[in-house]
């Protein structure tokens, strides 16, 4: 649906969206009126380079033809059905994943956050049945994001967040640790733990990859001490990071990962991953969704994956985010620059990242800010370095005008 068909002006939906709508985010002040590849369209037909991709959504680009035909051919074939007989989509989307992945089983579900509530369910489940009733405490990470579900909130280690404010008690069998200070978890480990759950690249905490010390590190100490490793790729999954999964920049496995975002081409899709054994928590009846793993979500994704993986966009992403990484170090009043693959974040020394937002939005490209200090872009997986150096020029011509000079 296009603002000229409706016979409404720009204006006159902004106010309904305002009048209507319960608002919790800061709008771009534009109608989102089309997209293809890497810009997006307002209603004028003015492009904006997009370097947020609907948060790590549009991997392969916006309305990527071969996600747009699979969703069409679905949707006129079979729309929902429910969980009872099999589809087409469904199952060869399973196979795809696992031996992709090299897990064992697959739990669709609809978004990243009931994705991470399945993998905190399936972990306490399987640590209550295996090893008594108190055996189901998860340790996390400080500054970690998981959701905005009661579980995965409360798995999420920032108490200031407005996320957590407000709501009353967090759900209980949570415990904190510092990112990427190894004995810091050990040491929150007790004999009631069952698993640690971490983001191989915290994005909401401000783009902090994990160090190759601490990933392979949690995995042995998991092991020596039968508990479970679990990792958050609902952001970093699915080539974003430069591998088909961050976990494999670090040559480890875990016990259940979860995904979702680029996993869909644009279709709000997630699931879980895990082996077998653990696998075995989820008997009928413990978990469901009415409609994880829709026809039409599973089309689109299986047309997403294979588009990722047949045209290496891991390896793209790869490339370009060491490229654009570069360039970015050259910015005035940066602090640092950070990121893994095409998850890049930068740390200025003293700018307000939100100004620099806007500031790069009124010159036409579009990115998001973390907290007070740190913007983050998480492009399309199909960019170019030609994208790479307007982007950039843009970036620097916003911090000049915040600072300033």
């Amino acid at each position: 649906m296009k603002l000229a068909e409706t016979g409404f002006t720009a204006d006159e939906i902004k106010a309904k969206a305002k009048k209507y709508m319960i608002e919790t985010y800061e709008r771009f002040d534009f109608v989102a009126d089309s997209a293809k590849g890497v810009y997006m369209y307002d209603e004028t037909g003015t492009p904006y380079l997009d370097f947020y991709a609907g948060i790590a959504v549009n991997s392969v680009g916006n309305c990527n033809e071969r996600v747009v035909d699979a969703v069409r051919e679905q949707a006129g074939t079979i729309m929902q059905t429910f969980n009872y007989p099999y589809t087409v989509p469904q199952a060869l989307l399973a196979e795809k994943v696992c031996t992709t992945l090299g897990m064992d089983k697959i739990f669709y579900q609809n978004t990243g956050t009931e994705a991470n509530e399945a993998m905190i369910k399936m972990a306490r489940k399987y640590g209550v049945e295996k090893y008594g009733p108190k055996r189901y405490n998860i340790v996390t990470a400080a500054k970690s994001f998981h959701g905005r579900t009661f579980g995965a909130m409360s798995a999420t280690g920032q108490p200031d967040n407005a996320c957590q404010i407000g709501f009353g008690d967090m759900v209980p069998g949570f415990t904190y640790a510092p990112y990427n200070d190894l004995q810091a978890f050990k040491d929150a480990c007790t004999e009631n733990t069952i698993a640690i759950m971490i983001e191989p690249v915290q994005g909401e905490g401000g783009v902090n990859p994990a160090t190759p010390e601490f990933m392979t590190g949690l995995r042995k100490f998991c092991d020596e001490n039968n508990m479970l490793l679990l990792l958050d790729e609902v952001q970093t999954g699915w080539c974003r990071t430069g591998a088909v999964m961050s976990y494999m920049n670090y040559g480890i496995k875990p016990d259940i990962v979860s995904m979702a975002k680029a996993m869909g081409g644009g279709m709000p899709i997630g699931a879980i991953c895990a082996t077998e054994e653990v696998s075995k928590a989820f008997t009928m009846g413990s978990h469901g969704t009415t409609f994880g793993g829709h026809p039409v979500c599973c089309a689109a994704s299986y047309a997403a994956v294979s588009e990722m993986l047949e045209k290496d966009l891991a390896g793209n992403a790869k490339k370009m985010g060491e490229y654009f990484m570069k360039k970015l170090s050259m910015l005035p009043h940066v602090k640092e620059v950070r990121g893994q693959g095409l998850l890049v974040g930068v740390e200025f020394e003293d700018l307000d990242s939100v100004a620099v937002k806007h500031a790069c939005f009124d010159r036409k490209l579009l990115i998001t800010a973390i907290g007070s200090r740190v913007i983050r872009m998480v492009p399309p997986l199909i960019i170019t370095e030609s994208d790479c150096d307007k982007a950039y020029e843009i970036i620097k011509e916003a911090v000049l005008e915040v600072a300033g000079e």
